[in-house]
């Protein structure tokens, strides 16, 4: 029988390019799209699929934030993360959130079902380039002695205002996108600046960015309302 799965990806182009990749053989029966990270919560528990491609990227809710809150919905769902990006940061914080796999959108056809047959089998996947990363900072030693972030004294939901506030959003933005009431929005702000020891937006922004919270490119301070 085949796997049942969902394509999140916020490009309808990739999400066709790679349902025609999986429809060529008889293993996958892609269930469902999403092209943001809450929608895709919503149809992952309603079609309760095996696996969920997420694309990190995603407007909103980003990739890692909804593979924590489908996981937490759906335990028996495995996730592939699918980026562009192969820095340390996005790899660690999607194995945290409970991805399975990480593959790069640049690996072949090949890689990305090497990677879904893998998980689909319980088991865990890394792109070659991606490990090859990793193992090279375990063998100088320096995984575990990094400096700790400031970031890390914020909470998901914060880190997820805080994102969205570096990627240039007003707070009426933020608000509509997490279904936040504004002045909620502006308290959460107010704690991060109390919390990270900056008292604007432009501060931040720059912690943000600075941390590998986002790669979008910094915005205009005054933008945020």
């Amino acid at each position: 029988m085949a796997f049942k799965i969902i394509l999140v990806d916020d490009h309808k182009l990739v999400r066709d390019g790679i349902r025609n990749i999986l429809e060529r053989g008889a293993e996958f029966h892609v269930v469902g799209e999403a092209e943001n990270g809450a929608d895709a919560v919503t149809l992952c528990r309603r079609a309760e699929p095996d696996l969920v491609l997420m694309d990190i990227g995603l407007p909103g809710m980003n990739g890692i934030e909804a593979t924590t809150e489908l996981l937490r919905h759906c335990p028996n769902t495995s996730v592939v993360i699918l980026s562009m990006y192969d820095d340390e940061n996005s790899v660690v914080s999607a194995i945290r959130s409970g991805a399975r796999a990480f593959v790069l959108k640049k690996a072949s056809s090949t890689e990305l079902l090497d990677a879904l047959r893998t998980v689909a089998r319980g088991g865990s996947y890394l792109s070659s380039q991606v490990s090859d990363r990793l193992l090279a900072r375990i063998q100088r030693g320096d995984l575990e002695t990094r400096v700790q972030s400031p970031l890390e004294a914020l909470s998901p939901r914060e880190l997820q205002v805080l994102r969205l506030v570096a990627e240039g959003k007003t707070s009426k933005d933020i608000a509509a996108l997490l279904d936040l009431g504004l002045q909620t929005v502006r308290s959460y702000r107010k704690t991060m600046m109390k919390k990270l020891g900056v008292n604007n937006v432009a501060g931040l922004t720059q912690l943000a960015l600075a941390a590998g919270l986002t790669h979008w490119n910094k915005p205009d301070a005054d933008s945020l309302g």
